[in-house]
């Protein structure tokens, strides 16, 4: 799962859900524009910094709405004046002053915007089918049976390639061509694999936070 929220969903909250991603990646998906948007999220980054190392935020729009203009300029501000890289995500689900924010901040230059839409054009298009989105909002790092990713964008081609030839394995081999050694230690189990992030978008933007934290230290 994405994680414990610190905030529950629900109809008149802005922030639906407020986790840390990677160990270093603040994600805030939105559910609607309200007029204490700004202050939810504020807190929320606040509480995720906290207790962690964040190096950056993605901003989750996808099927957000509102109609709080005056929530939008403020939270714009707010972004714009940050040190860290923001990414933006949106659908075709993405209306009204949610829509509004995501352009707002990418006028600001606060944020670079990724996903499908067609009302936002966005920096980075990953088109994904809107009900495989609403269960990858559910659970990003579970995997979608075969026929229901047939003709979905995903990030399946960006997986390390992952030896699975096993540690006894090679001991054998090695014993085969007479290089045993005696005083070897026996080999250790194989770490389990880490988590990985199935959702397309996600994935996506959490790669490009790294990058752009990656460039933003050399340059410091």
């Amino acid at each position: 799962m994405i994680g414990d929220s610190l905030r529950a969903d629900t109809t008149n909250a802005a922030l639906t859900r407020a986790v840390v991603l990677e160990n270093n990646v603040a994600y805030l998906r939105i559910g609607r524009v309200t007029g204490n948007l700004a202050d939810e999220i504020q807190s929320a980054q606040r509480t995720l910094a906290g207790t962690n190392n964040i190096i950056g935020t993605v901003l989750d729009l996808r099927f957000a709405d509102g109609d709080d203009l005056a929530a939008v300029n403020t939270a714009t501000n707010w972004f714009a004046t940050g040190k860290l890289p923001l990414t933006i995500l949106v659908n075709d689900e993405t209306r009204g002053a949610a829509a509004a924010w995501a352009t707002a901040l990418r006028k600001a230059r606060a944020g670079l915007i990724l996903g499908g839409s067609t009302e936002i054009k966005p920096d980075i298009a990953v088109t994904v089918k809107i009900a495989d989105e609403k269960k990858f909002l559910e659970n990003p790092y579970a995997a979608l049976a075969q026929n229901e990713t047939n003709g979905a964008a995903t990030n399946d081609n960006l997986a390390p390639f992952i030896d699975h030839t096993s540690e006894a394995d090679l001991v054998r081999e090695k014993n085969k061509d007479g290089d045993e050694d005696e005083d070897a230690e026996p080999p250790r189990p194989p770490e389990p694999q880490k988590p990985y992030i199935h959702d397309p978008v996600l994935g996506r933007a959490v790669d490009l936070i790294k990058a752009l934290a990656v460039i933003r230290q050399s340059h410091g």
